[in-house]
Protein backbone atom coordinates (compact mmCIF):
# COMPACT_ATOMS: atom_id res chain seq x y z
CA UNK A 1 0.00 0.00 0.00
CA UNK A 2 1.14 3.57 -0.86
CA UNK A 3 0.13 5.88 2.08
CA UNK A 4 1.09 9.51 1.97
CA UNK A 5 0.15 11.51 4.88
CA UNK A 6 0.38 15.26 4.98
CA UNK A 7 0.65 17.43 8.33
CA UNK A 8 -0.87 20.48 8.10
CA UNK A 9 -3.72 19.32 6.15
CA UNK A 10 -6.58 21.94 6.60
CA UNK A 11 -4.52 24.37 4.53
CA UNK A 12 -6.26 26.12 1.72
CA UNK A 13 -3.37 25.02 -0.31
CA UNK A 14 -4.79 21.33 0.64
CA UNK A 15 -7.27 21.11 -2.64
CA UNK A 16 -3.88 21.87 -5.11
CA UNK A 17 -2.76 18.84 -4.03
CA UNK A 18 -4.99 16.84 -4.02
CA UNK A 19 -5.04 17.81 -7.74
CA UNK A 20 -1.24 16.96 -8.04
CA UNK A 21 -2.16 13.37 -6.80
CA UNK A 22 -5.00 12.60 -9.25
CA UNK A 23 -2.93 14.56 -12.39
CA UNK A 24 -0.39 11.90 -11.56
CA UNK A 25 -1.75 8.46 -10.14
CA UNK A 26 -1.13 6.21 -13.18
CA UNK A 27 2.60 7.03 -12.46
CA UNK A 28 1.98 7.33 -8.40
CA UNK A 29 -0.80 4.88 -7.47
CA UNK A 30 -1.13 6.27 -4.00
CA UNK A 31 -3.77 4.41 -2.11
CA UNK A 32 -4.51 6.13 0.63
CA UNK A 33 -3.84 10.16 1.43
CA UNK A 34 -4.22 10.95 4.96
CA UNK A 35 -4.55 14.54 6.04
CA UNK A 36 -3.83 15.64 9.28
CA UNK A 37 -4.59 18.49 11.67
CA UNK A 38 -5.00 19.67 14.73
CA UNK A 39 -7.99 22.49 13.85
CA UNK A 40 -11.15 19.40 13.96
CA UNK A 41 -13.52 22.13 12.51
CA UNK A 42 -11.12 23.38 9.44
CA UNK A 43 -10.22 19.90 8.72
CA UNK A 44 -13.02 18.69 8.34
CA UNK A 45 -14.18 21.49 5.75
CA UNK A 46 -11.01 20.96 3.67
CA UNK A 47 -10.82 17.74 4.04
CA UNK A 48 -14.46 16.98 2.83
CA UNK A 49 -13.97 19.19 -0.15
CA UNK A 50 -10.59 16.78 -0.80
CA UNK A 51 -12.83 13.93 -0.51
CA UNK A 52 -15.85 15.15 -3.03
CA UNK A 53 -12.57 16.16 -5.77
CA UNK A 54 -11.13 12.41 -5.74
CA UNK A 55 -15.04 10.73 -5.80
CA UNK A 56 -15.71 13.37 -8.80
CA UNK A 57 -11.98 11.80 -10.30
CA UNK A 58 -13.49 8.19 -9.12
CA UNK A 59 -12.44 7.61 -6.59
CA UNK A 60 -9.07 6.36 -7.50
CA UNK A 61 -7.57 6.84 -3.81
CA UNK A 62 -8.78 7.08 -0.57
CA UNK A 63 -8.72 10.67 1.48
CA UNK A 64 -8.40 10.04 5.62
CA UNK A 65 -8.93 12.53 7.98
CA UNK A 66 -6.86 12.87 11.29
CA UNK A 67 -6.00 15.17 14.28
CA UNK A 68 -3.63 12.29 15.16
CA UNK A 69 -0.25 12.84 14.31
CA UNK A 70 1.07 9.71 14.76
CA UNK A 71 -1.68 7.27 13.19
CA UNK A 72 -1.30 9.94 10.02
CA UNK A 73 2.45 8.98 9.91
CA UNK A 74 1.94 5.24 10.46
CA UNK A 75 2.99 2.92 7.52
CA UNK A 76 3.22 6.32 5.50
CA UNK A 77 5.83 6.15 2.48
CA UNK A 78 5.93 9.77 2.34
CA UNK A 79 5.24 12.73 4.93
CA UNK A 80 4.45 16.46 3.54
CA UNK A 81 4.63 19.39 6.41
CA UNK A 82 2.64 22.34 5.37
CA UNK A 83 2.32 23.56 8.79
CA UNK A 84 1.05 27.00 10.36
CA UNK A 85 2.44 26.73 14.49
CA UNK A 86 -0.05 29.17 15.46
CA UNK A 87 -2.10 29.54 12.48
CA UNK A 88 -2.03 32.76 10.35
CA UNK A 89 -2.24 35.11 13.35
CA UNK A 90 1.50 33.97 14.46
CA UNK A 91 1.90 35.01 10.73
CA UNK A 92 0.18 38.56 11.37
CA UNK A 93 2.10 39.31 15.11
CA UNK A 94 5.96 37.99 13.28
CA UNK A 95 4.54 40.95 10.44
CA UNK A 96 4.23 43.57 12.71
CA UNK A 97 6.79 42.40 15.59
CA UNK A 98 8.74 44.10 12.45
CA UNK A 99 6.64 46.94 11.94
CA UNK A 100 7.15 48.04 15.66
CA UNK A 101 10.77 48.01 15.77
CA UNK A 102 11.52 49.87 12.23
CA UNK A 103 12.94 46.05 11.15
CA UNK A 104 11.14 44.23 8.19
CA UNK A 105 8.49 42.00 9.03
CA UNK A 106 8.14 38.93 6.98
CA UNK A 107 7.48 35.36 7.51
CA UNK A 108 10.53 34.09 6.60
CA UNK A 109 13.20 36.29 6.44
CA UNK A 110 14.59 38.96 9.74
CA UNK A 111 12.93 38.65 12.85
CA UNK A 112 9.51 37.69 11.37
CA UNK A 113 11.56 34.38 9.65
CA UNK A 114 13.08 33.80 13.21
CA UNK A 115 9.93 33.96 15.20
CA UNK A 116 8.45 30.99 13.17
CA UNK A 117 11.37 28.78 12.50
CA UNK A 118 11.84 28.96 16.51
CA UNK A 119 7.56 28.18 17.22
CA UNK A 120 7.95 25.43 14.24
CA UNK A 121 11.24 23.45 14.44
CA UNK A 122 10.36 21.33 17.53
CA UNK A 123 7.49 20.53 15.77
CA UNK A 124 8.89 19.22 12.60
CA UNK A 125 11.32 17.13 14.82
CA UNK A 126 8.73 15.67 16.27
CA UNK A 127 6.92 14.67 13.25
CA UNK A 128 10.47 12.93 12.46
CA UNK A 129 10.56 11.31 15.70
CA UNK A 130 7.36 9.83 14.75
CA UNK A 131 7.98 8.49 11.56
CA UNK A 132 11.40 7.07 12.56
CA UNK A 133 9.08 4.44 14.96
CA UNK A 134 5.96 4.19 12.84
CA UNK A 135 6.48 5.15 9.18
CA UNK A 136 7.59 2.48 6.84
CA UNK A 137 11.80 1.83 6.66
CA UNK A 138 13.20 4.89 4.79
CA UNK A 139 10.23 6.89 4.66
CA UNK A 140 10.82 10.75 3.27
CA UNK A 141 9.83 13.82 5.21
CA UNK A 142 9.64 16.57 2.50
CA UNK A 143 8.77 20.34 4.14
CA UNK A 144 7.22 22.72 2.49
CA UNK A 145 6.72 24.61 5.68
CA UNK A 146 8.92 28.01 6.14
CA UNK A 147 11.49 28.84 6.53
CA UNK A 148 11.97 25.56 4.63
CA UNK A 149 15.71 25.94 4.55
CA UNK A 150 16.01 26.80 7.87
CA UNK A 151 13.66 23.68 9.24
CA UNK A 152 15.46 21.65 6.46
CA UNK A 153 18.97 22.34 8.56
CA UNK A 154 17.39 21.63 11.73
CA UNK A 155 16.36 18.34 10.56
CA UNK A 156 19.67 17.74 8.90
CA UNK A 157 21.47 18.15 12.54
CA UNK A 158 18.76 16.54 14.97
CA UNK A 159 17.07 14.01 13.27
CA UNK A 160 19.36 12.84 10.71
CA UNK A 161 18.65 9.38 10.64
CA UNK A 162 15.08 10.44 9.05
CA UNK A 163 15.55 11.37 5.18
CA UNK A 164 14.10 14.54 4.39
CA UNK A 165 14.54 17.20 1.58
CA UNK A 166 12.97 20.90 2.15
CA UNK A 167 10.98 22.37 -1.12
CA UNK A 168 9.85 25.57 -1.95
CA UNK A 169 8.12 26.86 -5.43
CA UNK A 170 10.26 29.90 -5.83
CA UNK A 171 12.46 27.69 -8.33
CA UNK A 172 10.11 26.01 -10.11
CA UNK A 173 8.26 29.87 -10.47
CA UNK A 174 11.33 31.28 -11.76
CA UNK A 175 11.91 28.25 -14.37
CA UNK A 176 8.47 29.16 -15.58
CA UNK A 177 9.28 32.49 -16.40
CA UNK A 178 12.54 32.12 -18.03
CA UNK A 179 10.46 29.67 -20.16
CA UNK A 180 7.82 32.00 -21.03
CA UNK A 181 10.38 34.56 -21.69
CA UNK A 182 12.02 32.63 -24.23
CA UNK A 183 8.59 31.78 -25.58
CA UNK A 184 7.94 35.40 -26.21
CA UNK A 185 11.56 35.93 -27.84
CA UNK A 186 11.70 33.23 -30.18
CA UNK A 187 8.22 32.75 -31.23
CA UNK A 188 8.52 29.22 -30.72
CA UNK A 189 7.06 26.87 -27.37
CA UNK A 190 9.04 24.73 -25.51
CA UNK A 191 8.20 22.07 -22.94
CA UNK A 192 9.65 22.88 -19.58
CA UNK A 193 10.54 18.97 -18.74
CA UNK A 194 13.22 19.45 -21.44
CA UNK A 195 14.70 22.58 -19.71
CA UNK A 196 16.87 22.91 -16.40
CA UNK A 197 17.79 25.68 -13.83
CA UNK A 198 21.27 26.12 -12.18
CA UNK A 199 20.32 28.09 -9.19
CA UNK A 200 22.23 28.16 -5.62
CA UNK A 201 22.29 29.64 -2.17
CA UNK A 202 20.02 29.16 0.51
CA UNK A 203 16.00 28.97 0.56
CA UNK A 204 14.58 32.40 -0.19
CA UNK A 205 18.23 33.59 -0.67
CA UNK A 206 19.83 32.22 -3.54
CA UNK A 207 20.94 33.25 -7.25
CA UNK A 208 19.82 32.08 -10.50
CA UNK A 209 22.95 31.66 -12.69
CA UNK A 210 22.09 29.53 -15.82
CA UNK A 211 19.46 27.71 -18.03
CA UNK A 212 19.57 25.03 -20.64
CA UNK A 213 17.28 23.64 -23.20
CA UNK A 214 17.90 19.87 -24.05
CA UNK A 215 21.72 20.81 -22.36
CA UNK A 216 22.15 23.98 -24.55
CA UNK A 217 23.18 26.89 -22.58
CA UNK A 218 20.76 29.72 -23.08
CA UNK A 219 21.73 31.83 -20.32
CA UNK A 220 23.17 34.88 -21.87
CA UNK A 221 19.53 35.05 -23.83
CA UNK A 222 17.95 34.99 -20.56
CA UNK A 223 19.55 37.55 -18.80
CA UNK A 224 19.88 39.61 -22.14
CA UNK A 225 16.45 39.86 -22.11
CA UNK A 226 15.90 40.07 -18.07
CA UNK A 227 17.90 42.92 -18.22
CA UNK A 228 16.28 44.87 -21.10
CA UNK A 229 12.57 44.77 -19.57
CA UNK A 230 14.04 46.04 -16.23
CA UNK A 231 15.76 49.10 -18.57
CA UNK A 232 11.89 49.26 -19.71
CA UNK A 233 10.33 49.90 -16.71
CA UNK A 234 9.69 52.84 -14.78
CA UNK A 235 10.22 51.58 -11.62
CA UNK A 236 12.16 48.29 -12.07
CA UNK A 237 12.05 45.16 -9.59
CA UNK A 238 16.25 45.23 -9.30
CA UNK A 239 18.34 47.82 -10.33
CA UNK A 240 19.72 46.83 -14.00
CA UNK A 241 23.00 47.37 -13.29
CA UNK A 242 23.52 44.92 -10.44
CA UNK A 243 22.13 42.19 -13.08
CA UNK A 244 24.70 43.14 -15.34
CA UNK A 245 27.75 42.57 -12.84
CA UNK A 246 26.57 39.80 -11.31
CA UNK A 247 25.60 37.76 -14.22
CA UNK A 248 22.50 35.99 -12.24
CA UNK A 249 19.11 37.08 -11.36
CA UNK A 250 18.04 36.94 -7.50
CA UNK A 251 15.67 35.37 -5.97
CA UNK A 252 13.21 38.18 -5.06
CA UNK A 253 13.26 37.71 -1.52
CA UNK A 254 16.49 39.29 -1.85
CA UNK A 255 14.77 42.61 -2.52
CA UNK A 256 14.47 42.29 1.94
CA UNK A 257 18.71 42.72 1.58
CA UNK A 258 19.52 44.75 -1.63
CA UNK A 259 16.54 47.03 -0.75
CA UNK A 260 15.85 47.18 2.34
CA UNK A 261 14.87 50.44 2.81
CA UNK A 262 12.22 50.43 0.00
CA UNK A 263 10.64 46.95 1.62
CA UNK A 264 10.33 49.15 5.45
CA UNK A 265 8.64 51.97 3.62
CA UNK A 266 6.12 49.88 1.61
CA UNK A 267 5.52 48.87 5.63
CA UNK A 268 4.52 52.24 6.47
CA UNK A 269 1.17 51.76 4.42
CA UNK A 270 0.11 48.82 6.71
CA UNK A 271 -2.69 47.81 7.56
CA UNK A 272 -3.03 45.51 5.59
CA UNK A 273 -0.50 43.60 5.65
CA UNK A 274 0.20 40.51 3.86
CA UNK A 275 -0.93 37.97 6.62
CA UNK A 276 -3.97 40.60 6.69
CA UNK A 277 -4.65 39.90 3.17
CA UNK A 278 -4.17 36.47 3.39
CA UNK A 279 -6.17 35.68 6.43
CA UNK A 280 -9.23 37.21 4.02
CA UNK A 281 -8.57 35.81 1.38
CA UNK A 282 -8.65 32.26 3.32
CA UNK A 283 -11.90 33.27 5.09
CA UNK A 284 -13.30 33.37 1.52
CA UNK A 285 -11.68 29.92 0.48
CA UNK A 286 -13.01 28.79 3.36
CA UNK A 287 -16.74 29.17 2.84
CA UNK A 288 -16.13 28.37 -0.86
CA UNK A 289 -14.50 24.83 0.05
CA UNK A 290 -17.72 24.93 2.77
CA UNK A 291 -20.13 24.10 -0.58
CA UNK A 292 -21.27 20.46 -0.92
CA UNK A 293 -21.21 21.01 -4.99
CA UNK A 294 -17.77 22.27 -5.63
CA UNK A 295 -15.56 19.49 -6.43
CA UNK A 296 -12.79 21.45 -8.08
CA UNK A 297 -10.62 24.43 -6.58
CA UNK A 298 -11.87 27.68 -7.05
CA UNK A 299 -10.27 30.20 -8.83
CA UNK A 300 -9.78 32.40 -5.77
CA UNK A 301 -7.15 29.96 -4.39
CA UNK A 302 -4.55 31.67 -7.05
CA UNK A 303 -4.71 34.76 -5.31
CA UNK A 304 -3.70 32.62 -2.25
CA UNK A 305 0.23 32.55 -3.67
CA UNK A 306 2.04 29.39 -4.24
CA UNK A 307 1.83 28.56 -7.84
CA UNK A 308 3.34 25.48 -9.18
CA UNK A 309 2.83 24.05 -5.92
CA UNK A 310 0.96 20.60 -6.53
CA UNK A 311 3.61 20.40 -9.50
CA UNK A 312 6.74 20.43 -7.57
CA UNK A 313 5.25 18.02 -4.21
CA UNK A 314 3.99 16.11 -7.09
CA UNK A 315 6.64 15.67 -9.50
CA UNK A 316 9.37 15.36 -6.67
CA UNK A 317 7.37 12.12 -5.03
CA UNK A 318 6.88 11.01 -8.35
CA UNK A 319 10.65 10.73 -9.34
CA UNK A 320 11.59 9.46 -5.76
CA UNK A 321 8.89 7.04 -6.26
CA UNK A 322 9.68 5.66 -9.79
CA UNK A 323 13.45 6.26 -9.47
CA UNK A 324 13.47 8.44 -12.54
CA UNK A 325 16.66 10.04 -11.92
CA UNK A 326 15.24 13.71 -11.95
CA UNK A 327 17.00 17.14 -11.31
CA UNK A 328 15.07 19.29 -8.58
CA UNK A 329 15.76 22.11 -6.57
CA UNK A 330 16.00 21.49 -3.54
CA UNK A 331 16.73 22.22 0.31
CA UNK A 332 19.39 19.55 1.65
CA UNK A 333 22.77 19.03 3.35
CA UNK A 334 25.63 20.06 0.37
CA UNK A 335 27.74 16.98 1.58
CA UNK A 336 30.76 18.30 -0.29
CA UNK A 337 28.77 19.01 -3.46
CA UNK A 338 30.16 22.97 -3.20
CA UNK A 339 33.27 21.75 -2.13
CA UNK A 340 34.39 24.78 -0.93
CA UNK A 341 31.54 25.38 1.54
CA UNK A 342 30.85 23.85 4.71
CA UNK A 343 29.80 20.16 4.25
CA UNK A 344 26.80 20.75 7.03
CA UNK A 345 25.17 23.67 5.26
CA UNK A 346 21.64 22.75 4.49
CA UNK A 347 21.26 24.89 0.32
CA UNK A 348 19.13 24.99 -2.14
CA UNK A 349 20.25 23.61 -5.35
CA UNK A 350 20.11 20.99 -7.88
CA UNK A 351 19.92 17.26 -6.82
CA UNK A 352 19.50 14.24 -8.54
CA UNK A 353 16.15 12.37 -7.35
CA UNK A 354 16.18 8.65 -7.07
CA UNK A 355 14.86 5.56 -4.63
CA UNK A 356 17.75 5.47 -3.06
CA UNK A 357 17.95 8.78 -2.37
CA UNK A 358 18.16 12.66 -3.00
CA UNK A 359 21.92 13.73 -4.24
CA UNK A 360 23.33 17.02 -4.45
CA UNK A 361 24.59 17.76 -7.80
CA UNK A 362 28.19 18.98 -7.47
CA UNK A 363 28.42 22.73 -8.40
CA UNK A 364 30.57 25.90 -8.50
CA UNK A 365 30.66 28.35 -5.41
CA UNK A 366 29.05 31.84 -5.88
CA UNK A 367 31.40 34.45 -5.91
CA UNK A 368 32.26 36.43 -3.06
CA UNK A 369 29.86 39.00 -3.61
CA UNK A 370 26.83 36.28 -2.58
CA UNK A 371 28.92 33.98 -0.51
CA UNK A 372 29.34 36.99 1.94
CA UNK A 373 25.95 37.27 2.24
CA UNK A 374 24.76 33.41 2.47
CA UNK A 375 27.33 33.24 5.44
CA UNK A 376 26.09 35.76 7.42
CA UNK A 377 22.33 34.68 7.04
CA UNK A 378 23.32 30.86 7.76
CA UNK A 379 25.13 31.32 10.90
CA UNK A 380 21.71 33.40 11.80
CA UNK A 381 20.44 30.05 10.91
CA UNK A 382 22.20 27.53 12.58
CA UNK A 383 22.29 29.93 15.92
CA UNK A 384 18.26 29.80 15.30
CA UNK A 385 18.21 25.86 15.40
CA UNK A 386 19.94 25.81 18.50
CA UNK A 387 17.98 28.45 19.97
CA UNK A 388 14.57 27.04 18.98
CA UNK A 389 16.05 22.89 20.20
CA UNK A 390 16.66 23.72 23.37
CA UNK A 391 15.36 27.11 24.20
CA UNK A 392 18.39 28.76 24.60
CA UNK A 393 17.52 32.35 25.19
CA UNK A 394 21.69 33.22 24.45
CA UNK A 395 22.14 31.64 21.02
CA UNK A 396 18.43 33.39 19.90
CA UNK A 397 20.50 36.38 20.88
CA UNK A 398 23.62 35.54 18.92
CA UNK A 399 21.36 35.04 15.88
CA UNK A 400 19.49 38.45 16.02
CA UNK A 401 23.08 39.91 16.27
CA UNK A 402 23.91 37.50 13.22
CA UNK A 403 20.83 38.43 11.10
CA UNK A 404 21.86 40.84 8.76
CA UNK A 405 18.07 42.44 8.91
CA UNK A 406 18.09 42.08 12.31
CA UNK A 407 18.18 44.95 14.93
CA UNK A 408 21.23 47.20 16.21
CA UNK A 409 23.37 45.79 19.16
CA UNK A 410 21.76 47.80 21.08
CA UNK A 411 18.36 46.82 20.76
CA UNK A 412 18.48 43.11 20.30
CA UNK A 413 17.43 42.37 23.96
CA UNK A 414 14.09 44.25 23.79
CA UNK A 415 13.35 42.15 20.26
CA UNK A 416 14.15 39.08 21.35
CA UNK A 417 11.71 39.63 24.67
CA UNK A 418 9.09 40.98 22.76
CA UNK A 419 9.48 37.94 19.95
CA UNK A 420 9.12 35.79 23.15
CA UNK A 421 6.36 37.22 24.54
CA UNK A 422 4.21 37.78 21.67
CA UNK A 423 4.32 33.98 20.90
CA UNK A 424 4.71 32.87 24.63
CA UNK A 425 1.62 30.10 23.83
CA UNK A 426 4.13 28.54 20.83
CA UNK A 427 7.34 28.94 22.87
CA UNK A 428 7.16 27.04 25.80
CA UNK A 429 11.31 25.67 25.83
CA UNK A 430 11.63 29.58 26.66
CA UNK A 431 9.39 29.47 29.74
CA UNK A 432 10.23 26.40 31.35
Amino acid sequence: MLKVAVIGGGSTYTPELVNGFLARIQQFPIDELWLMDIDAERLKVVGSFAQRMVEFKGSPFKVVLTTDQRAAVKDASYVTTQLRVGHMEARRKDEYLGLRHGLIGQETTGVGGMGKALRTIPVILKIAADMRELSMPGATLVNFTNPAGLNTQALSQYAPETPAVGVCNVPITARMMMVETLEQATGKKIDPARTALNTLGLNHLSWHRGFSIDGEDVWPQIISEFIKELKSEEKPEWDPRTIEVLGMIPNYYLQYFYHTDKKLKSQEKWPPSRADEVIEIEKALIEEYANPELKEPPAKLMQRGGAYYSTVATQLLNAHYNDLGETHVVNLKNNGAVKEWPSEWVLEMPATVRKSGITPIPAEPLPPACFGLIAQVKSYEILTVEAAVHGDRDAAYQALLANPLGPKADKVQAVLDDMLETHRENLPQFWK
